[in-house]
């Protein structure tokens, strides 16, 4: 007598994915399936969702009177600045002109230039997400400034419209050793919120991006905020103590510390 013919199994029809797990530990594009020839419907509409959310964050607006009211517990002073950049088309068709002040913003601190000037300026701007820092700021100068003790901090300055080369330019108004800007990230597809901070050691006009240190993807899903704060002390001491920051620091005497070896 024959043998019966085995059952088919749910696994044959539809073999198990190796690739769900892995997507289970991130949120990158990987193992989206398939339907016949297409993506999933459930894959077309996050797609789509992803995808207004990265186009709405790049044209947010940073509301500057919430921000503020969120650092106030700080005790720090708060001054508010623009670009050249009157308006967001604007700045979004000329990069250039979010690289440097307005002229009402440049006369105002220049005004405010004294004779101590800072060593570390912090300067919060929206870059290409306004979500990012709107969200993180706060809680990430928060984490920041206990770690900063015996430095001479200066106000907490707000820019809108603003690139990284802005901090640059209030920077060498202010005085400042060394600025750290944190900014919003161009929004990725899975990243519409993502805070990065530029530390530039002798800020002034024309720095050229060779001379900063870059920390990237902070917000709870990427770099924590605890993470990142650490990260920002521990080079933002080592630029000091060099007098360098960028390439010209991590190159040739290494002492920015990777995730792995935090101080």
């Amino acid at each position: 007598m024959s043998e019966l013919p085995k059952p088919i199994t749910s696994d044959a029809l539809a073999p198990s994915d190796p690739w769900t797990e892995l997507r289970s530990l991130t949120p990158a594009r990987i193992a989206l399936g398939r339907s016949g020839a297409s993506l999933p419907t459930r894959e077309v509409l996050a797609f789509g969702i992803a995808h207004a959310q990265a186009r709405d964050a790049v044209q947010a607006a940073l509301d500057v009177d919430a921000l503020a009211a969120a650092l106030q517990p700080l005790s720090l002073p708060i001054i508010r600045t623009q670009s050249a950049a009157e308006t967001r088309s604007a700045y979004l068709a000329r990069p250039d002109w979010g690289r440097r002040l307005s002229p009402e913003s440049r006369q105002e601190l220049d005004a405010l230039a004294r004779s101590d000037s800072p060593e570390v300026l912090l300067v919060i701007a929206d870059g290409l997400s306004a979500v990012a820092p709107q969200r993180h700021a706060s809680a990430l100068i928060s984490a920041l400034l206990p770690q900063l003790d015996g430095l001479r901090i200066g106000p907490l300055v707000i820019a809108t419209q603003a690139r990284v080369a802005l901090a640059d330019e209030i920077a060498e108004s202010l005085g400042a050793r060394l600025v750290v800007c944190l900014i919003g990230e161009r929004p990725g597809l899975s990243s519409p919120d993502s805070l990065g901070a530029y530390l530039t050691y002798a800020p002034k006009v024309g720095t050229t991006d060779e001379a900063r240190i870059c920390i990237s993807n902070i917000r709870p899903e990427g770099c924590a905020i605890g993470d990142a704060a650490t990260l920002i002390a521990a080079s933002l001491r080592a630029a000091l103590a060099t007098r360098r920051s960028g390439v010209a620091l991590r190159e040739p005497s290494n002492l920015l510390p990777t995730r792995d070896q935090k101080p």
